[in-house]
């Protein structure tokens, strides 16, 4: 004789395996938002350091930059100054030899006044 009993424990077992069924996959949603609300946080904190890193090489490179651009400044000032004594110094040359030979250097002027403006007429 068939068990009345065995529909009810059926449906019984059916609701309780569609009850875990559930649940395991209420708890199998709340597990994949935890790691991909972990996964965020990590890939925040990954950009952050990533940002961090970048902004300190690029106040290193600043840095350089910086570095190199003050000693070619001061390289610049230093030529510019020693050209300056020299032109100082022909300039000075040049009139102490006027100075003294003024007749030869206003010779040497109208040769080079008469080459030069028939150079330029050709």
């Amino acid at each position: 004789m068939p068990d009345e009993n065995q529909p009810n424990e059926a449906k019984t077992n059916l609701e309780s395996a569609k009850a875990h069924a559930q649940e395991a996959a209420e708890a199998a949603k709340a597990n994949l938002k935890s790691a991909v609300d972990q996964s965020k946080e990590h890939l925040k904190q990954a950009a952050g350091d990533l940002r961090a890193a970048a902004e300190a090489k690029a106040r290193e490179f600043r840095g350089a930059a910086e570095s190199k651009a003050s000693e070619f400044r001061g390289r610049a000032e230093q030529f510019r100054g020693e050209a300056t004594d020299r032109v100082r110094t022909l300039q000075d040359d040049g009139e102490e030899y006027i100075r003294a030979n003024p007749l030869k250097a206003v010779v040497i002027a109208l040769g080079a006044g008469f080459l030069l403006g028939a150079t330029l007429r050709r």
